[in-house]
């Protein structure tokens, strides 16, 4: 059960009502801090519609078994994950181009994830296939999503019923399995 009630847009002064324009939990919760969940909105819109990262590098929801985050996920864009069901990764796309650099960003998302930064090994070997705007998209993704993985868990937002079937298509996997 979230910590903070959901908000509505019947909730907000109509000229905040946009804050809503993606009805969903955490953005319902986040509508607590306006400046806040317009400053964290306006990175998400980058993220989705503007790098040019490939979607199926993002993984750290993946990652760090944020049921709510990855349900999203694949709810958005489920035919990226269809070849790999039963444990997806970045590398169940086109096995010629995708695997190595998708490995890669594995790896880092990882290491920023466990160790809160990327090791020189793994960015040095990113920095190869990847043009310096990648790299820093990709950062930049990994961090954000590593944020709100956090806000997920610290604000206790609840999975939508709507969601609950894209987790049983595409499970997380145990913690053991993932390390």
């Amino acid at each position: 059960m979230a910590r903070l009630p959901y908000l509505d847009k019947s909730d907000l002064a109509p000229e905040k009502e946009d804050l809503l324009a993606r009805n969903i939990a955490l953005h319902r919760a986040l509508v607590h801090s306006p400046h806040g969940v317009r400053a964290f909105g306006g990175l998400g819109q980058f993220i989705r519609y503007q790098s040019r990262l490939d979607p199926r590098l993002r993984q750290v929801g993946y990652l760090a078994s944020a049921p709510y985050e990855w349900s999203h996920h694949v709810k958005d864009r489920p035919r990226l994950w269809r070849h790999g069901r039963r444990h997806p990764s970045p590398d169940c796309g086109d096995r010629g181009t995708l695997e190595p650099v998708a490995k890669l960003v594995l790896e880092a998302a990882r290491e920023t994830t466990n160790d809160l930064a990327i090791a020189q090994a793994t960015f040095e070997a990113l920095a190869a296939p990847l043009d310096n705007e990648h790299v820093v998209d990709l950062v930049v993704t990994i961090s954000l999503y590593n944020a709100v993985v956090r806000l997920l868990g610290s604000l206790a937002i609840d999975i939508g019923p709507q969601y609950l079937k894209y987790l049983e298509l595409f499970p997380l996997p145990a913690v053991t399995e993932r390390v």
